[in-house]
Parts: C-alpha cells; structure tokens; sequence
C-alpha cells in the first residue's frame, strides 16, 4: 500500500522525464502505476483533491518551484479579468467552504446542485464542496425549471447555487421540494429567500481544515440523459475523478505546470470537470476560462489571439464552425494543441483546420460514466476517422451480444472490461437505480450503448450509437461515415443523418443539411442529387442518402452534441 500517502505528495522536483517532460510532481506514484493496474497494488484508502493535489501545488508555488503563471485566468470578454495562484485559489476556496459549513449547515455527504456560468465562482464552490467533503451536482444554466425540479427531488439536494436569472425558476418549484434548505445567490443584488454568496464568502474566515475523505466516498453526481427515461444520476468518487489523473499520468493532455488549457464546454459536462478542473491541475497547469455568454468563432479566435493558450479543447460543432472563417486573419499566439471530444470529428474538417492552421485535432473518446475512455494523444500516429487507442486502466474491446470479444476490424460494441476487477475512472453507480446499473454491463465489460471496430494497432472508430444505426435493406449503415461523406462537399455545414421508415427497405438514410450561405440560392433538388452522388462515390453506393431535408440548424444538446434520437423519433412519429 502506498502508506500514508508518503510517496505521493513527494515535493522534490525530479529530473526524470516522461514522453520527453518534466516529472514535477507525484513522480512516485506513477512507479507504482503498472501495480495498481494489474491488482497487485492497492490504491491508497484516503484521498481528497483539494488538499492532497491543490493545496500541494501551493507549497511548491510558494518554493518557488513552479513557474509563474496562475493557476486559473478568467476573462469575461468585456475587459474583466481575474487570476487566482494556486495560493489564492486556496485561501478562497476555504473561505467558500466555511459559508458552506458555517452559514448554511452543511456537513459531509450533504448534495449541493450547483448551476452557474463559466464564472470563478463556480470553480470556488467546487473546491470548497471537495474540502467540506459535500457532494456537487453540476447543472447547465439553460436547465429550466422542469429540469430543475427533477434535478432537486432525484438527488435529494439540500442546498442550490445558481444566478438571479435562474432564481426565479427555482422559486417557482422549490414548494415542492422538502429537503431544500438553503438557496445560494452569486448576484450582486438580492432576493427574498436567498442568501448573496458574495457577501457571504467576502465576510468568512479562511480558516478551514479539509475533511478526511476516504477514496470512494462520493464527490460529484452527474445527471446523464438516455435514450429513453429521464435522466440518470452517475455517482464518482474522489478516487475516480481525482485519483486516476495521476495514475492515467500524460497520456491524453499531456501538460505541463507552464502550460495553459481553454476547454470551452459548458460547466454542466462532465468534459469540464475533467479539463478545466481535474486533469490540468494534476500538472499545475494554468485554467483558461472565457465567460463565453454564445459561442462566436470571431471572439474564440481573437482569444487565441490575444492569450497565451497552449491546449485548446472543444466539440466538434466548434471545429466545424471555426473551419468556416477565414483563418488566415487570425495569428494564434500560443497555440500548440487541439483536442476534440463529444462526438466523432469529421475528417474533412480536421484537413481543412490542418491546412489553415497547420495544427493537429488530437480525438478524445469518452462517457460521464468513466471520463476518458480513447484518444489521440501527442506523438500518436493520427488516423482520421480514428479515435486512438484505449487509456491506461481500461481494458477497451469491441464485443458481440453474448460478450464475446471480437477480432479486428468486426463491428460491434464499444465496452470497457469491469471484472474481476472494476478500474479506478468507473463511476461507482446510477445512484438509485440499481437495474440500470446493473443493465449497462454485459458479462465481464461495461458496454458503452457505441458501435465501433478496431484495427490490428489497436486504433478505435466510432460508427455509431447501438440504437442510431441504420439497417437498410440487410444492410448496417453508420451516420457518422454517411456524415462525413457528405461534409466534405462545399454545400455542406453540418449534417446529421439518422433512419426513415420505408415500406420497401423497411428504413432508409436520411440527411438534415444545413447549407453553406453560398448555396443558399441554389436550386434544392438539384443539390439533392448532387449530393447523393456525391456520397456515392465517396463511400458505399448502398449508404447514399435517399431523402435529404433542408434545415436551418441542428438540434443540438448544451455540450454541441446533435440530437439525432430527436431527428430520429420525429421521422418515425415518435414526436
């Protein structure tokens, strides 16, 4: 056992080197890596992320061993700016801690929904929960009070934070939820019923000792949404979030403590508690967050412009609508390294955004249920259409119905090995629904619901959620391939392709296409037959588009995923 602890927190900068970087922290643990990994090593049995990662970083900042730069670095575009050291970050945070525990009556185990903007105090509220041992239930801010009300009653949460512009939905349920207590404002107004976090955290004490939580102990609950139900609560643990970045080492971020990372998803997805929270401070890395109120590629690129990021992380549907710019306008200060995760990135914009940029987009494959599960990392060899190889601790395979693993190159499911061991990165259930839990295994794997294959060098590709692909006529069509073959053609801005009924083939492919400005004009059925052939000759005759519809947009989800279960259910009158 790592006992005490006493080899993790090692402080000493070492000169060894991994993948050609610095090892400035946690070096140790990383020797016992391959023996937590193969059960022959226990991890340790307490962990918490605030004072065994965060508060270790400010030591070594206050050393002097680390470099300069801040810990976090918030602009709010129209000239607001806040930087917070590692210090700072956490002298504030133990001040949040005490409105939590003081002021509001919170203890360990307590669930707290926290529903704000990308703003600083959301990364504040965070890091306090973890020191005060309070689980958080991060929400996006376009939840509406239906949502809200759900949200409250399924978790049994006795304390929200959120803005004054959602104040009013949540008053407007909160009758009907006994277990709310206390209701937090981060508004520089007031209301009646709520207490101004401000005013409250300005005013505390940052004298606060962070609980002892042992490493399973719940820490976050995410609210995840299936194709079917209402959404499910996927319950991690301290060790699962904030554990397994040091155990996972460089492998997917590979950062330093000078780099700079901009994650630009919504603080809802679980995408930002692992690259704007979690993994980049593992290395002491600086956290770039823009309040970003609408996602504008003219404000996104003039950031990269303007600031010294190095890592930049999105949604594909960012890529797709940076490509459309005129990127030769726009000198990137910093720029180093582009990731994408959320869905599969079509290959035609990884060209066009290599072309203009001569940057790569590394893919990120992941669930809320185990954080990152494959990707592209630094150095990898890149295969478009791929999402790389599986992360350290899991056990990738693509299996049958009857969990039998599969050769290379043969679809089927995309699942992670569960047993006889569970890998540290699991969530540790669907809180209170243990059939649901239950039915996301399949013999000895947890299977993601994704189709894919994989090749002889272990690369992964995605083909397809299990309930969107299309069987026409006997033959099993992927959106994704369809997609990509119709986004390489001119017209063509975004695409989502999913089945239609047909009385002869029982269902066929259908595209929703929004055009490019410049085609706007251009005689649609025309297009239609263009387009056709063009998917023709780019892949399978047989998975050419037989019904294309004209749209303005996409239905997308917060975090810029298309909704095609929608676009799906509407064509089969499910809507």
């Amino acid at each position: 056992k790592l006992q005490s602890l006493k080899l993790l927190w090692t402080l000493k900068p070492l000169n060894r080197t991994f993948h050609g970087h610095p090892r400035l922290l946690f070096s140790d643990v990383y020797s016992q890596y391959e023996s937590i990994r193969q059960g022959k090593q226990e991890i340790p049995k307490y962990f918490n992320f605030a004072s065994d990662v965060l508060d270790k970083w400010s030591e070594i900042e206050k050393a002097g061993k680390r470099p300069s730069n801040p810990a976090f670095w918030w602009v709010s575009g129209e000239g607001e700016e806040v930087k917070w050291s590692f210090e700072q970050l956490g002298f504030l945070s133990r001040k949040v801690a005490n409105v939590l525990t003081k002021e509001c009556g919170l203890q360990k185990g307590d669930k707290l929904i926290l529903i704000l903007p990308r703003i600083p105090e959301w990364w504040l509220v965070k890091v306090a929960c973890m020191r005060a041992g309070i689980v958080i239930i991060p929400g996006t801010s376009q939840l509406s009070a239906k949502d809200i009300l759900y949200r409250l009653q399924a978790s049994k949460a006795t304390c929200i934070i959120t803005t004054d512009k959602l104040a009013p939905a949540v008053d407007s349920v909160a009758s009907q939820c006994q277990l709310l207590k206390t209701k937090l404002m981060v508004s520089k107004g007031s209301r009646e019923g709520w207490l101004n976090f401000t005013e409250l955290y300005q005013d505390q004490s940052a004298d606060h000792s962070c609980i002892k939580t042992k490493i399973q102990d719940p820490m976050i609950i995410f609210f995840t949404s299936g194709t079917t139900g209402s959404p499910k609560m996927t319950q991690h643990s301290q060790g699962s979030l904030g554990f397994r970045p040091l155990l996972s080492e460089r492998y997917w971020l590979d950062l330093t403590s000078s780099d700079m990372i901009w994650n630009t998803a919504d603080t809802g997805w679980i995408l930002t508690s692992i690259a704007s929270f979690f993994d980049p401070w593992v290395f002491g890395s600086c956290i770039f967050i823009h309040n970003l109120p609408q996602t504008d590629s003219a404000v996104i690129l003039n950031t990269l412009c303007r600031f010294p990021i190095d890592a930049l992380i999105g949604a594909p549907t960012l890529f797709r609508m940076l490509v459309q710019d005129d990127l030769s306008k726009y000198k990137f200060m910093n720029l180093k390294y582009c990731m994408s995760g959320g869905e599969p990135l079509n290959p035609e914009v990884m060209e066009q955004w290599k072309r203009q940029t001569g940057l790569d987009i590394h893919e990120v494959y992941g669930q809320t249920e185990m954080g990152v599960i494959c990707s592209v990392c630094k150095g990898m060899k890149i295969k478009p259409g791929s999402m790389g190889k599986a992360a350290p601790l899991y056990d990738v395979q693509i299996i049958d119905k009857n969990a039998n693993i599969l050769p290379p190159g043969q679809q089927g499911e995309i699942a992670i090995r569960s047993k006889p061991i569970r890998p540290l990165g699991f969530f540790s259930e669907y809180l209170d629904n243990p059939k649901k839990t239950a039915e996301s295994e399949r013999g000895d794997f947890y299977v993601t619901g994704d189709r894919g294959t994989m090749d002889e060098e272990g690369y992964f590709q995605f083909i397809g959620r299990a309930d969107d692909i299309i069987i026409s006529s006997g033959y099993r069509i992927g959106p994704f391939e369809v997609e990509s073959a119709l986004i390489e053609h001119p017209a063509v801005v975004e695409t989502a392709v999913v089945s239609s009924p047909d009385p002869l083939r029982g269902e066929v492919v259908k595209a929703f296409v929004v055009l490019s400005p410049a085609f706007s004009s251009t005689d649609l059925k025309s297009l239609t037959r263009d387009l056709q052939d063009h998917v023709k000759k780019t892949t399978a005759p047989y998975k050419y588009p037989r019904k294309v519809e004209f749209v303005k947009e996409l239905p997308k989800t917060v975090t810029g995923k298309i909704k095609r279960n929608e676009l799906r259910d509407k064509e089969w009158g499910r809507i």
